[in-house]
């Protein structure tokens, strides 16, 4: 990752309107950085240079940029190589969620959507907005899909995003459990089907239990299937972990997912959390489906 050490640490916060942009930057100034939200990306040098005069010893400094922007300055691409020939190369965090997920908030909000102008639905201007925004979307270093995330989760996750991606601190692994039947969630990086395994669903006893109890857990993991799964699964990690950690990536996120998330992924979720955690990564788990 090529840039400029001299210079703090540049942020570019953005995503799909009502992901929780607004959030992640109050976050980042709680962590300390100095933070403009909803700038035209157009000024971003600009504040850059104004931040850097003011204090020369920031240790970051944090850009949310309305997705809006996109539309109104397709330039964006040369603002951001322009940021990292004078300064640094800007990290992007992208902040997604779910149409159905957007089209609730903004209803228990009854706030419009920002590009619902023209007569558009919140359906119709969500599906313009993730498209103006896709290629943004695919240059981001980190996507963070805050569908089934509280406020407090969210601060949590942004919180070691930022701090793990700090020079000589280990990756953060996030570990993503869900059910196939509600859906993939977004922006993962590994995904592995676990229904290979026995499904304790038709358990007598287990059906109404979860991957939590250790009830589930031990019949789980006492399935010839999920012994080779997790065996063969951790030899490969052995290896692609140090590998993207040499790329200087910072953040991995990795989904297991059986068909309703309720039994297997969670077992296997929290499996690999230990045996992560005892290799030395910060390592964070959600079980997305487990409630439902």
């Amino acid at each position: 990752m090529a840039h400029n050490e001299t210079y703090p640490r540049l942020l570019i916060v953005t995503g799909v309107a009502g992901a929780g942009r607004a959030t992640a930057i109050r976050v980042l100034e709680d962590l300390g950085f100095y933070c403009v939200d909803n700038l035209p990306v157009v000024l971003a040098a600009n504040v850059m240079q104004m931040a850097l005069e003011r204090d020369p010893g920031l240790k970051g400094i944090a850009l949310g940029i309305d997705a809006r922007e996109r539309l109104f300055f397709p330039d964006w691409p040369q603002v951001f190589a322009e940021l990292q020939r004078q300064y640094r190369r800007p990290e992007v965090i992208f902040l997604d969620a779910s149409d159905e997920v957007l089209m609730r908030r903004y209803s228990e909000t009854r706030r419009p959507h920002p590009m619902a102008g023209g007569g558009l639905t919140v359906a119709q201007a969500i599906r313009r907005e993730r498209q103006s925004l896709a290629e943004l979307r695919d240059r981001a270093d980190r996507v963070i899909d805050t569908s089934a995330l509280s406020v407090h989760e969210l601060r949590e996750l942004i919180t070691a995003a930022v701090l793990g991606s700090t020079r000589g601190a280990p990756m953060v692994i996030e570990l993503v459990s869900f059910g196939y039947k509600y859906g993939m969630p977004i922006g993962l990086d590994i995904v592995q089907d676990l229904r290979f395994i026995p499904n304790p669903f038709f358990v007598e006893g287990l059906r109404q239990l979860t991957g939590l109890d250790p009830r589930v857990k031990q019949w789980v993991l006492a399935q010839p299937a999920a012994q080779k799964f997790l065996e063969q699964f951790q030899a490969l990690l052995d290896e692609l972990l140090p590998m993207y950690d040499r790329e200087g990536r910072s953040y991995l996120s990795m989904g297991l997912g059986c068909t309703g998330g309720r039994h297997r992924s969670p077992v296997l979720a929290e499996e690999l959390r230990a045996w992560l955690a005892g290799r030395g990564y910060q390592v964070s788990v959600r079980h997305q489906h487990i409630a439902m």
